[in-house]
């Protein structure tokens, strides 16, 4: 069961460990599961979501090397499951005026880095996560692992490339913040817009020139002799920025 066999075969993806499972069984799970393999210790501990699901999926119990042999590397949390994809959806912005936050992702080939912003647009109410052609899949494993099952709840699509993304925004009326270290205007002094689309690239070269020359750049002010976060950290403080006011 290699992972790079389930990207885009048959619409499956795959989860592993309770706390991802117990956000795939909850009402807040966009997708649907196929089926579960349980390790014979992991049951028990289980049995009360398992239970309470009222509509049967298929539960699977094997030792932990049975199950190492069927994924093909080691499973530590004697938990996976089979979820699968369904249809793409348009994702659907809260019509103005109201208020609207989407993330925006830009060439972000990172599992880790794609799944801590999947945590963070669902721990600052989000609505939604777009992601480019060359941005990583979310649904990979580690992903939603990273994530603590956000990538499973938080409404996510894909689009071309980041001129995409801004017709995006200008088409559901969302001012597009670039986040970069060469910003013009600093994060703390900004006052967040009521409708916005922030925008983050990879680390290293960051976003591209052409897009950040169409947006609001915004930077995180730092000490002097040290000039950028992580991309995940970076979101979590912008994010938390521009939904204060959404949060109380």
């Amino acid at each position: 069961m290699r992972e790079r066999d389930l990207v885009g075969r048959e619409g499956r993806f795959i989860v592993e460990g309770e706390v991802t499972l117990r956000v795939m069984l909850s009402e807040r799970a966009r997708f649907s599961l196929e089926s579960i393999l349980l390790s014979p210790e992991r049951v028990e501990g289980l049995a009360d979501i398992l239970t309470a699901r009222t509509e049967p999926v298929p539960v699977y119990v094997a030792e932990k090397a049975v199950m190492s042999a069927i994924a093909g590397f080691p499973i530590h949390r004697g938990v996976l499951a089979a979820g699968l994809r369904g249809a793409e959806v348009a994702l659907a912005v809260p019509p103005a005026p109201a208020p609207a936050l989407v993330v925006g992702l830009v060439g972000l080939t990172n599992h880790d880095n794609v799944g801590g912003l999947f945590r963070n647009a669902a721990a600052f109410g989000a609505d939604g996560v777009l992601l480019d052609a060359a941005a990583c899949d979310p649904l990979y494993r580690k992903a939603i692992r990273v994530s603590a099952g956000a990538a499973l709840t938080v409404p996510f699509a894909r689009l071309p490339d980041g001129a995409a993304l801004l017709a995006f925004a200008a088409a559901h009326g969302l001012v597009p913040l670039a986040l970069s270290p060469a910003g013009r205007e600093t994060l703390s002094d900004l006052a967040p817009p009521p409708r916005a689309l922030l925008l983050l690239g990879t680390e290293g070269p960051g976003l591209p020139q052409t897009l950040m020359a169409q947006a609001r750049t915004v930077r995180i002010a730092m000490a002097p002799d040290f000039d950028s976060l992580n991309v995940a950290t970076a979101g979590a403080l912008a994010l938390h920025h521009l939904a204060a006011h959404r949060l109380g």
